[in-house]
Formats: structure tokens, sequence, C-alpha cells
């Protein structure tokens, strides 16, 4: 007399549910992660005008002017990101935004890259590089590739649990 397995569900259900846990904690991640890390890089820029606007001159791209105006208005833009990926709020939206923001970071820090220019990207830490030595320019580009991948994960799967208006 032979033993037959009971299962609850036929063995496609059980890989489809367990595809779809993985893809849904790959998608929380992102969220969160993406959420966290635009949160994180805009706070240091509210109060530190000067620095963020030495940072963004030494890119070489754009007038006094302009990068005063992008040093006023980079890190609420940031923080407004990750907000709005936190809550839940315009989820695909705000992950084209992003990833477009990351596309133009990363095209800045190739041309500082190309141009031989020694900078502080002023990503994360606005505060002057007094040592004057160049930031690793190939691991920066790799990090933001990886934030870039993460942020078009959530355009075409976003995490819509606990999400305000997905």
């Amino acid at each position: 007399m032979s033993t037959i397995e009971q299962t609850d569900a036929p063995t496609g259900a059980r890989s489809w549910f367990t595809r779809s846990v993985l893809l849904d904690a790959v998608s929380a991640f992102a969220r969160f992660f993406m959420a966290y890390t635009w949160i994180s890089a805009g706070i240091p820029k509210l109060n530190d005008h000067m620095n963020m606007t030495q940072a963004i001159t030494a890119y070489e791209i754009f007038t006094p002017q302009f990068s005063d105006l992008l040093a006023r208005i980079i890190g609420p833009l940031e923080i407004a990101g990750g907000v709005m990926l936190l809550l839940g709020l315009f989820l695909r939206p705000a992950s084209k935004v992003a990833s477009v923001v990351l596309v133009l970071f990363i095209i800045g820090i190739a041309w500082a890259w190309i141009g031989g220019l020694v900078i502080d990207c002023g990503c994360f830490n606005i505060e002057p590089n007094v040592d004057k030595q160049a930031m690793d320019y190939l691991m920066t580009i790799l990090r933001d590739i990886g934030f870039l991948a993460l942020s078009v994960w959530t355009i075409y799967r976003p995490f819509k649990k606990f999400a305000i208006y997905p």
C-alpha cells in the first residue's frame, strides 16, 4: 500500500505563490530603500546652501546662478520624492522622475570624470573635500546604476501595500 502525499494546493499554485511573495519582497525593498535613499540624500542639503552650491558649480556644467538655484531646490525635491515613495503617493510617476534624475546624476558624474575634474559629487555628504582627492567615479556611477535599477523596478512593479495613493 503506497502513501499519497496530501497538499493544500497544486504544485503550480505553490510556485506562483512563492514567486509572487518573492517579487513582492523585491518590490517592497526597492520602494522603501529608495525612499530612505532620497530622504537621507536630501536632508543634509537643506541647511548647507553654500557647500551645495559649490558642489554643483564644481561640475562646470551650470552657470553660478543656476547652480545657486539648483542648490536651493534639490534637497527639498529629493526629500519630497522620498516621502512620496515612503507614503505610496503616485509610485510610478515618482519613480519615473527619480529615474530621470538618476540618469542626469550619472551623466553629470561621467562628465566630471571624463573632464578630469577633482570633485565631490555632493550626493550624500556635502562637506567640502579638504584633501582634494577625487571621488571614486566608477563606484559612484555603479551605485547610481543600482539606484536606477531599483527605481525602474518600482515603475514596472510598484509595491502598493501600505500605499496611500499608488
